[in-house]
């Protein structure tokens, strides 16, 4: 360690000793910001932007804007057909008018018939309900878009409804096809106005599949299955004509 010694210099001066001293380099002002500052500053960012980019992966899709996509499963073909679904010949025999109705939907349209946009497949879990959709995809020989309601409802908000329109856009392009909401009580849950602050999340993305329900045009041949094994608990809404209002109950064999 380096003693403080008033007297040191002029003793060396005495004996003769060569000796010189260091000045420390001193940075420029401006080299300290940088050091201080703006470089820890880029370092945090570009460990922020690896971050998001590792939870966007992990999340679904490669960066925050594709979170609006929703995980749709769509088959070309579902491979599956009303054979493959043992009994259920009322459910089968409702069903049969949308696969005809998908083939040929000039014969509907030619005596003014309007097909339902959607139909509610209605019974207790493990009915084959959502056999019965594929079936009606494989039959009618269309794409068939399979989601669970409660694939809509993620952590962020917005983003069932995001979910929801972009659903209805992938089906409109591949139209004319089925789309099939499994679970649908998830998001379609009657609205309470007394709930306090009820779940935002859940009402938005209701709104958001109600409005979208009206928005399309029901003659290209998108037709919308829903089930659930709860059907008094669904919102009043989705069940009136345009919407959900034909209900296909799916009963336990007999």
């Amino acid at each position: 360690g380096r003693v403080e010694d008033p007297d040191l210099v002029n003793r060396l001066m005495k004996s003769k000793v060569e000796f010189s001293q260091v000045i420390p380099k001193e940075n420029s002002p401006l080299v300290n910001f940088f050091m201080n500052w703006v470089l820890p500053i880029m370092i945090f960012f570009a460990l922020g932007q690896l971050f998001m980019r590792y939870m966007g992966s992990k999340l679904g899709g490669g960066n925050a804007m594709s979170f609006g996509k929703s995980k749709v499963y769509v088959e070309a073909q579902t491979g599956k057909s009303f054979a493959d679904v043992a009994g259920q010949d009322e459910a089968k025999e409702a069903l049969m008018e949308l696969v005809d109705f998908l083939h040929n939907p000039a014969k509907y349209q030619a005596i003014g018939a309007n097909m339902p946009k959607g139909a509610l497949l209605v019974g207790p879990p493990g009915t084959g309900k959502t056999l019965l959709a594929k079936a009606v995809a494989g039959e009618a020989k269309v794409p068939f878009f399979s989601i669970s309601g409660s694939e809509f409802i993620e952590m962020f908000v917005g983003m069932g409804a995001a979910r929801v329109r972009d659903l209805f856009k992938q089906a409109q392009e591949k139209a004319p096809c089925i789309v099939f909401i499994d679970e649908i009580d998830a998001i379609g849950k009657r609205r309470d106005s007394g709930q306090f602050g009820g779940n935002d999340e859940r009402e938005q993305t209701l709104n958001q599949l109600l409005s979208e329900m009206d928005g399309f045009d029901g003659s290209k041949g998108v037709v919308i299955l829903a089930a659930t094994n709860r059907p008094e608990s669904l919102d009043k809404e989705l069940l009136r004509p345009g919407r959900f209002d034909r209900r296909i109950p799916v009963e336990l064999p007999d």
